[in-house]
């Protein structure tokens, strides 16, 4: 049986490794395929797919967006996106645009307090990814502000706190939209990462399957077995075919390896096979 992770970040957005590092990654792991899901960009998508055709890794476009429910921050997956979409391009420009304007007030006020960053410092390497918290925080250990991304995200980037602003939101409908629009398969990412309970967890799952979602990420690096094994239950009850993935971000989170998670985490291509079976028969590409 192969191994695969559908849940991979890059430089493009708030990983540490280029795409096609990440690809290489993937097959020194020995896993059959990846999919790239960056936030709100498929920028890395390109690279992705060359080296996959290299090395003979399977690579799926994807992308992880952000939405808003019941005042919680979700996360929406998109698996199979068509990139040259012009539709999805707009979408993910807005979303990019409305990010941007947090980061903007974000940073003014952490440099009210004297807390400043140079473009280097923030983008690195990569003059063109999508700069989130993370970018921040590790820009504030770089510079010996905050001795580990963990305490940059307590003290300065907590959601809610006196230098993080509240994010423009996206509905889930409208994000759900736009990707089966895009002929892609939606699923909802690392369900109870979000701390709603398993009742309004079940709700949320249930008010996005009635969207048309198709998937859930029943396996992921935050979840126990027995978090696992509600969520699969649920993907029973609501037809929805299960994903999974490590949520690998390199060295932002080191102690994820990509389709190993934090150790325990195995992700069967047969899961793959019946995404693909779903797309096929539902006519999503």
């Amino acid at each position: 049986m192969g191994l695969i992770d559908l849940h991979v970040h890059s430089d493009a957005s708030d990983g540490s490794f280029p795409p096609a590092q990440v690809v290489a990654l993937a097959k020194e792991a020995g896993l059959k395929a990846i999919a790239l899901t960056d936030h709100d960009t498929t920028a890395g998508i390109p690279e992705a797919l060359k080296a996959g055709e290299e090395s003979g890794i399977e690579v799926i476009p994807g992308i992880e967006v952000s939405s808003h429910y019941e005042g919680h921050e979700i996360h929406i997956l998109g698996l199979f996106v068509d990139p040259s979409d012009q539709g999805l391009a707009d979408f993910l420009q807005e979303m990019r645009s409305r990010r941007g304007r947090r980061n903007e007030e974000m940073l003014h006020r952490l440099a009210a307090d004297g807390i400043s960053f140079t473009a280097c410092e923030l983008y690195g390497n990569n003059p063109d990814t999508v700069i989130t918290r993370a970018h921040i925080a590790r820009a504030m250990v770089q510079k010996g502000i905050c001795s580990s991304v963990e305490q940059a995200f307590k003290k300065y980037l907590n959601y809610g706190g006196p230098y993080c602003p509240p994010k423009e939101y996206m509905e889930p409908e409208a994000v759900v939209n736009i990707l089966l629009k895009n002929g892609a398969f939606a699923a909802l990412a690392h369900p109870f990462l979000y701390k709603l309970g398993d009742k309004k967890t079940e709700a949320l799952i249930a008010r996005l399957a009635d969207m048309g979602m198709k998937g859930l990420e029943v396996y992921h690096s935050s979840n126990h077995r027995s978090e696992s094994r509600k969520l699969q239950e649920m993907a029973y009850r609501y037809s929805l075919f299960p994903t999974g993935g490590s949520d690998f971000h390199g060295t932002c989170k080191p102690d994820i390896a990509i389709g190993k998670g934090r150790g325990g985490l195995r992700v069967s291509e047969l899961l793959l096979n019946d995404i693909k079976h779903c797309i096929s028969c539902n006519g999503l590409v």
